[in-house]
């Protein structure tokens, strides 16, 4: 498996430098390391980037750009799988690592099947939205990037203002296709199978759109108790930022690093929090936040109760001691590599906040964060060291942390 798990990493690694040749070679980012930071941000969905004037690309390098994110936003593995009969590709692993969360399986006995099911619904929802993007007569070349940014919860925008300039319609129409593209692809194919009972009752889909309501609710009418303006327009620009955080995208319609305190700690909070498992959004998964609060019940119950005895339960079935060791050891790891970083970047002299929500966004495929790299700002001023250490975040985000690991345990290298 060792021999697998590093084929599967250095195929990103390479992957990523072949993908930085574009931008380097016509000099539209000159220095490679730039281009090797646009084009991990690019195919790991994150939408960070370090480009000042992003309109001085050319629409080819746009384009790549955004299509970066729509190869990366399902895994080009998984892509692989779709189309060619590949050796071995009855392993789950690939499926598990490139559709990230907890818990993913099989949706079909084969997992080529899966794949092919996976690439249906993510293209059917892509040509969806390109549809409903044309008719609030978007231009077609940014209804296509957007679509494909979008789908692939990627953040990359075509102009400086990412999508501020678009219409009310247009963004409303993004909302929507940022928050179901961040659903658990189990929910499609379960509705799909004409089995909505089951579709309904995926518990963390249900938490996953409340946290949205909430948190949309909460940030509008703060915006509107301190800032003023007009409570459906807070409210429009508060369910934008909540949906491009929230499923890990990136857009943004205005600069939320000059809104109250209080709206944008909890955009922070949603940072953390993520998209669905088995979705194309990054994040630590509403799924996992759920057993972390199961588990912290259960122990207060147990304080309360010492001899009772409590399963914990998702979807109405028991969650195995191998989920639930995996989510926290999850954790831990998490906060290791979030820490460590934090440190590690400080070396560039920023401000705390520019720091530690820097991580953040490329830790949780992200994006923009706060201060120097909030949605105004971009990652240009990091020195390349930084820029490598934030590369690795966003590739060990979007990978789920420990394949990125495995590569510095020298019994990884050794032969069996």
């Amino acid at each position: 498996m060792n021999y697998e798990i590093i084929i599967y990493i250095l195929g990103w690694i390479v992957m990523s430098l072949i993908g930085a040749l574009p931008f380097y070679l016509s000099g539209e980012i000159p220095i490679f390391v730039d281009a090797w930071f646009e084009i991990v941000s690019g195919f790991t969905t994150t939408g960070a980037s370090i480009l000042q004037d992003v309109e001085a690309l050319s629409k080819c390098m746009l384009f790549w750009r955004s299509f970066s994110h729509w190869l990366g936003g399902m895994g080009v593995l998984v892509f692989v799988l779709a189309i060619l009969p590949m050796a071995g590709g009855e392993s789950v692993y690939f499926m598990k690592a490139e559709s990230p969360g907890p818990s993913v399986s099989k949706l079909v006995p084969k997992l080529k099947n899966s794949a092919m099911v996976l690439y249906a619904i993510y293209i059917g929802l892509l040509v969806l939205e390109f549809i409903f993007l044309l008719i609030g007569r978007m231009p077609l070349f940014d209804a296509i990037c957007m679509s494909l940014g979008t789908a692939g919860t990627g953040g990359f925008g075509i102009v400086n203002s990412s999508a501020g300039d678009y219409t009310t319609y247009q963004q409303l129409v993004l909302t929507i296709f940022m928050m179901l593209f961040g659903v658990n692809f189990s929910f499609y194919f379960l509705m799909l199978m004409r089995k909505p009972k089951e579709a309904l009752g995926i518990e963390e889909v249900r938490w996953y759109f409340a946290i949205f309501a909430v948190s949309a609710v909460v940030i509008a009418w703060n915006l509107t108790t301190v800032m003023g303006g007009r409570p459906l327009m807070n409210l429009h620009h508060a369910a934008f930022q909540v949906a491009t955080v929230m499923t890990t995208t990136g857009f943004s319609t205005t600069d939320f690093d000059l809104w109250p305190e209080l709206s944008k700690s909890l955009l922070v909070v949603l940072m953390f929090i993520g998209a669905c498992a088995g979705s194309t959004g990054g994040g630590m998964k509403v799924s996992r936040i759920l057993i972390y609060f199961k588990t912290i019940k259960k122990e207060l119950a147990f304080l309360v109760h010492p001899r009772s005895v409590k399963i914990l339960k998702m979807d109405g079935k028991k969650i195995e001691h191998t989920v639930l060791r995996s989510a926290n050891v999850f954790f831990c790891t998490y906060m290791s590599i979030l820490l460590l970083s934090v440190i590690l970047i400080s070396v560039d002299q920023f401000d705390f906040t520019t720091n530690f929500t820097a991580v953040v966004a490329t830790l949780n495929n992200i994006g923009p964060g706060l201060s120097v790299v909030g949605p105004a700002g971009n990652y240009s001023g990091f020195s390349a060291f930084s820029k490598l250490i934030l590369s690795f975040d966003m590739l060990a985000g979007r990978l789920e942390l420990f394949p990125m690991l495995i590569l510095f345990l020298p019994s990884s290298w050794r032969r069996n």
